[in-house]
């Protein structure tokens, strides 16, 4: 699988259906973090662009492609907000940004809307430790077990065991997450 994936770096072939099969989770990935459909489809093209630069660092005895995916999208998600906080907001929305056509802004406004109830987790989440939310991110909202979870933030499985426990003991008592409370 390791020769496979760093095929995709040098193969268009490869990388156009691992570009496929893969476009949408990230997409999903994404639209659950950001609000703004340019900074996502900019956002899922900078994932795709850094795939190409690291195909090679993907081990498939440590994990899924899933996993290591939503690693590089967490990396290439903190870079960008590392760098959006350093800029100013007007600046932000100015520089960098592709024209989207009407096409893409309604399918990725309708993605948007499809994961408000993620960003509103998200919100209620924003008070864990940012070890304990990483985890809880991955496993209850991205879906993927604590070993891929453990993989994508490279760390062991025990530390992201007990990370998970942590968060979901606090989660517990806010209402309309991990089977708070409810109106």
């Amino acid at each position: 699988m390791r020769r496979k994936q760093a095929e995709i770096a040098t193969d268009p072939v490869a990388f156009e259906a691992f570009y496929r099969r893969h476009v949408d989770a990230v997409t999903r990935f994404l639209a659950r973090r950001v609000d703004d459909p340019h900074t996502v489809a900019d956002l899922v093209a900078e994932v795709f662009v850094a795939v190409l630069d690291s195909a090679q660092t993907y081990r498939s005895g440590l994990g899924s492609e899933i996993a290591w995916l939503y690693g590089v999208a967490r990396n290439t998600l903190s870079a960008e907000r590392r760098r959006a906080f350093r800029e100013s907001r007007l600046a932000d929305r100015l520089n960098g940004r592709r024209l989207l056509d009407s096409d893409d802004l309604v399918r990725l406004e309708e993605r948007i809307d499809a994961e408000s109830h993620a960003r509103r987790a998200f919100e209620a989440m924003a008070e864990l430790p940012e070890g304990e939310r990483a985890v809880i991110e991955l496993v209850a909202l991205d879906q993927l077990t604590v070993a891929e979870a453990a993989q994508a933030l490279g760390i062991r499985q025990g530390t992201a065991r007990v990370r998970l426990h942590r968060a979901r003991r606090v989660l517990r008592a806010v209402p309309f997450v991990m089977g708070g409370t409810t109106r």
